[in-house]
Order: C-alpha cells, then structure tokens, then sequence
C-alpha cells in the first residue's frame, strides 16, 4: 500500500479551462485537458457548452444552465489552487456573464481569453449582446486575450488585410482592457512565414514560424491552454506566449488524422515539452 504523502508536501498549481467540449476529441475542452498534461500542469474543467462534433464539422450543441456551470467553477476553485483560467467558446450572453461573476468573486492570477466568436466557415458564432458582454464584462478581466483575425475585425470593427494591419490594431485591442494581446496571423494570405503580435503595452514582439499547409482542427485553443500551462509554470505572459505559439507549431507539425477527413488533430504529447 502507497504510503500517503507528508503533511508538509506543497500543493501543485492547476489550470482550468471553462469552454465547450468536443466529442470528437481534438479542440475544446479536450485539447485544453491535453495540452495542461503535456505541460505537466493539473487541469480542470468546467464545461460552458457540450458539442457534437468530428472532424467534419459541429453537428449539435447543447449550452447547460448557467447554475450548473456555476457550481462547476465553485468546486474547482472549493478545492484547488487555480493558477491560470482559460476561456473558450461560452455560447451567449448569460453564459458569459455568469463566468465574469465568479471570475470577479474567485481573481485568478491570470486569465487567458480565447474569444471564440467566428466559426472556420466564418460564421459568426455570438450574437451581438453576446459580443458586448464579451467587450465589456470579460476583456477587462483577461490577463491576455488571444484572437484570430476575423475575430479582432469583430471585436474592431474594422477590416485587417496584412501585418501592418495587424499591427495597427493592437492598440484598439488594447483599450478594450485586456493587460496583453496575442495576435493570431494564420489567417493572412501569403506563402510566407505566419507571425503573430505579442503585445503587452511595453513592447510588441513578432513570433513567426514556418507555414504549414495543412487544415487543422484545435490550433486556437491549444495556443491559449498552452499559454495558461506556461503561466502555471511560472513565465511571464510574453515567454507564455512565445512557448505556446512553439508549442502549436510542433504539434502541428507532428499532427495525424484520426477521422474520415483530411483535417489534422494536433499532436500535443509528441510536442510536449522537455525538461
């Protein structure tokens, strides 16, 4: 029999992701779960909404009462030293309040926001209260917030057509509270590396990398658990950020199909990293 551990033993930080699930295992909650492991950092989740999804596409969603989402967090936080939180899809306007209420009851240290506002078709996913609730009840509580482009153009509204434009729109970004900015670029036309923004009103960083030509499924939520692993292991936001955006790229790289469809789903254990 395994002998328990002494008293004094120190408690591990956790992350915890409140976003949706997918069944088929390669974004959401899942991938977060995943890439919190790979990390090493104990995850937990509190699921926003359920899905039923594959490679192919989001075939049905189910959004669980605000309340039960509610006692997921509670007991989360009731029990474990939460580090850094997450935030994926949370599917409308009262899910979204109801994360800012008890992310302003529990102040986490950090906050990484993924606002998942636009569908790969580019479909948009929150309707317009939503969209305000998102501006102005949950981009002031993240420590950084880490959207594509055609979410930033939703956020702005404004058009980002190139890397000047990118960068332009950093200080919009900023305004609307978060304390850093991760700017994703994969969806900019071109051979070129793809680069993306880190800004933290101090300074602007690149992070390029080589592009890969494959479609993926998962890469946004990884980058943001990634980012709240790192936190977890205690770097900065600019050395989370920049480990993350590694991180997808190596899991990308090393991606596979587990479906019927040409779509990869990372690999996030072969991309763990060492050490």
């Amino acid at each position: 029999m395994t002998s328990p551990l002494p008293a004094n033993t120190p408690v591990p930080v956790s992350a915890l992701t409140i976003a949706g699930s997918d069944s088929g295992g390669g974004a959401g909650i899942q991938a977060d779960l995943k890439t919190f492991a790979a990390h090493r950092v104990h995850g937990l989740s509190a699921l926003a909404a359920l899905t039923a999804q594959h490679t192919r596409g989001v075939t049905a969603v189910h959004v669980p009462d605000t309340g039960f989402l509610r006692a997921q967090i509670d007991a989360c936080f009731d029990d474990f030293d939460v580090r850094a939180v997450k935030l994926g899809m949370l599917a409308n306007a009262e899910v979204i309040l109801a994360v800012a209420d008890a992310l302003e009851h529990y102040r986490p240290e950090y906050v990484v926001l993924d606002p998942v506002m636009v569908a790969t078709s580019g479909a948009r996913l929150l309707e317009a209260s939503a969209l305000d609730a998102m501006r102005t009840r949950l981009l002031p509580l993240a420590s950084l917030v880490t959207p594509n482009l055609p979410e930033a153009e939703l956020l702005l509204g404004t058009a980002i057509d190139d890397l000047a434009g990118m960068h332009a729109a950093l200080d919009g970004l900023s305004a609307l509270g978060a304390r850093a900015v991760l700017l994703k670029g994969g969806h900019l036309p071109g051979h070129g590396d793809v680069v993306d923004l880190f800004a933290d009103g101090m300074q602007v960083r690149e992070i390029a990398h080589a592009r890969l030509r494959v479609d993926a499924h998962g890469t946004g939520c990884t980058l943001a658990s990634a980012v709240a692993a790192n936190l977890c292991l205690g770097r900065s936001l600019e050395d989370a950020s920049v480990a993350a955006a590694d991180y997808v790229h190596a899991a990308l790289r090393l991606g596979y199909r587990p479906g019927r469809s040409e779509v990869l789903v990372l690999d996030h254990f072969g991309a763990a990293p060492h050490g």
